[in-house]
């Protein structure tokens, strides 16, 4: 008796599901007013296309970690650069108060300086996933 009424619950169990797999994706954040610092939820990891949506607002910082060389070859309009090997000398021109997304050109170098800054207390920093390869590979902008 169980089983033959198990298969009434299939329509609500169907809804569910369906309502959770649309919570996953992560929504763009509006655009930030002058001044404003809020707390973004993100995920540590980020894909380039949630980073063009966030790269531009006033409490988001692109932290190039890549070296002067492939800065100079294009880069994230407004990216700030601190070569890795850097970092740990100038951690006090690393903002703690933003959105800090680090970037290199593959996704290896910004994900040591994510772990890094992290263990030193930086709380709201995200690595770009794919790095500038795959920035470009999406046709986002790129300043020289």
């Amino acid at each position: 008796m169980y089983h033959t009424k198990s298969w009434q619950m299939l329509p609500f169990l169907l809804a569910l599901i369906i309502a959770l797999a649309g919570c996953g994706g992560q929504a763009a954040a509006p655009p930030a007013e002058v001044g404003e610092a809020a707390v973004l939820d993100l995920a540590v990891n980020l894909d380039p296309a949630a980073v063009e949506e966030l790269y531009q607002r006033n409490d988001v910082v692109i932290l190039d970690v890549r070296e002067d060389s492939e800065y100079n070859a294009g880069h994230i309009p407004g990216a700030t650069l601190v070569p890795l090997g850097q970092i740990p000398n100038r951690l006090d021109e690393i903002p703690k108060d933003k959105t800090v997304i680090a970037v290199c050109r593959s996704g290896n170098r910004s994900s040591q300086a994510t772990n890094f800054l992290r263990q030193q207390g930086f709380e709201n920093v995200h690595n770009m996933t794919g790095g500038m390869n795959a920035w470009s590979q999406a046709g986002y902008k790129i300043e020289k």
